[in-house]
């Protein structure tokens, strides 16, 4: 099995009061990719941050091996996801992937 984590900090144009609505976006849409994407065992987005936090989102993901890691990152539906509700919204990625 394999971890994969991915943070990212908002643009720093995305105004305060739109953050709310774009986190619950972000969290339904990756969250609901579980079921969809295969190989894809388990995934939460946390948007509830300590105020120590460096980043705005973090995704936890698990999935059955590294091929299903793999196929994730180009699945048609994960693709949809990421180019509609996340990357028009965030920058400064960071990712960790390890099999558990």
């Amino acid at each position: 099995m394999v971890k994969h984590m991915v943070m990212w900090s908002f643009k720093k144009e995305i105004p305060e009061e739109k953050k709310p609505e774009l986190k619950a976006q972000i969290k339904e849409h990756l969250e609901g990719l579980v079921g969809v994407v295969p190989g894809l065992i388990k995934a939460e987005v946390i948007t509830d941050l300590l105020p120590s936090s460096t980043r705005d989102l973090c995704l936890i993901t698990e999935l059955e091996s590294a091929e299903a890691l793999a196929a994730y990152a180009v699945n048609p539906n994960h693709v949809h996801v990421a180019d509609t509700y996340v990357r028009p919204n965030v920058c400064d990625r960071v990712a960790m992937d390890f099999e558990i």
